[in-house]
């Protein structure tokens, strides 16, 4: 398969979908619709529901073996975490289709996230080979958490999810939020130790985190590395002042906030700490992070958010208000 290369007619594609998805009660009947818009632009197109964890995986890569040219990952981020499990290292690609209740991924490529809309964008979109990280032996898309967000995660039960939504892991935030400390851990990251007492990590092979905020904001998806943001600190106390300086993107003004670029990274704490990968309970630490170079094809659209997405890509200049505040915190007493 050759890169930047758009899918005509004659492309066999198979849809995955999750019938438990986030919004799968409110928007099956999409995907109907979007099989029909995908064959009208010549696609031969097939469908096919997982039924159990790891269905998305096992189905993905038979599909492959198959000569299938696009698995379509129509669902949550987390059917697309199984899918791409199941791609990786194949020459099918990856398309995705929002039917979950972040779709962190589509939100990511600036894709629209209505489903009918989404499959139009997929007849336009390029072929291109993007990076994967590693936990242990399980790939993720995204990023993946230790800490504080790992635990919210496990602590949301599906049927939580189903009926609130975002909102499950918001409430389950603030309750986890008000006994939650920080915990002393050793990183080693290209093979430099470095030992904090940390609230959250994150390791990113993308850009935004739960769809609403870029805590690894300098990644890119084909640039060979994964990047690494530390939270640190004893406990949520401070954590407004961490939010506004990620936002800001102003990692080096906050003490308590470190911000790396490795090929792997080691993660081990004397008190076990959760992780989740692309918003899914992993299992706790000791545990080794390692990109896995250009190891994915992937649909991605004709333009992106110019936001170094893609290694190469250009850097939008700063909003004015953000130009203004990055000039008032350099002018800050020392």
């Amino acid at each position: 398969m050759t890169s930047d290369r758009i899918l005509g007619p004659g492309t066999r594609g198979l849809i995955v979908f999750n019938p438990n998805a986030g919004q799968a009660d409110a928007l099956s009947h999409e995907l109907g619709a979007c099989s029909e818009i995908l064959r009208a632009g010549g696609w031969q197109i097939e469908m096919r529901p997982t039924g159990s964890p790891g269905d998305g995986s096992r189905i993905a890569r038979a599909a492959a073996a198959d000569g299938y040219d696009v698995v379509i990952a129509a669902g949550g981020d987390g059917t697309i975490n199984e899918v791409i499990n199941g791609l990786a290292g194949t020459r099918a690609a990856l398309g995705a289709l929002p039917i979950g209740t972040m779709n962190v991924w589509v939100r990511e490529l600036g894709m629209p996230l209505q489903p009918r809309a989404a499959a139009e964008a997929l007849l336009g979109a390029r072929v291109r080979a993007i990076d994967l990280g590693r936990a242990g032996d399980r790939y993720f898309l995204l990023m993946a958490g230790i800490g504080f967000d790992a635990a919210v995660v496990g602590g949301v039960r599906s049927q939580e999810k189903r009926k609130f939504g975002a909102l499950a892991y918001v409430l389950r935030a603030f309750e986890i939020a008000l006994g939650f400390r920080g915990t002393r851990v050793r990183l080693t990251i290209d093979g430099m130790v470095v030992r904090r007492r940390t609230i959250l990590i994150v390791v990113g092979n993308s850009q935004l985190y739960g769809g609403v905020m870029k805590i690894t904001a300098r990644a890119s998806i084909d640039d060979g590395l994964l990047d690494v943001c530390l939270i640190n600190g004893n406990s949520l106390i401070d954590a407004p002042l961490r939010l506004v300086s990620i936002f800001l993107q102003r990692y080096t003004l906050d003490s308590k906030i470190e911000y790396y670029r490795a090929h792997s990274i080691r993660i081990e704490s004397r008190q076990q700490l959760p992780i989740q990968v692309d918003g899914d309970h992993l299992g706790h630490t000791p545990i080794q992070f390692d990109v896995a170079p250009g190891i994915l094809w992937a649909l991605l659209p004709q333009t992106l958010p110019t936001d170094d997405l893609l290694q190469g890509s250009p850097r939008p200049r700063p909003r004015a208000w953000r130009r203004l505040l990055g000039w008032l915190a350099r002018r800050r007493p020392q």
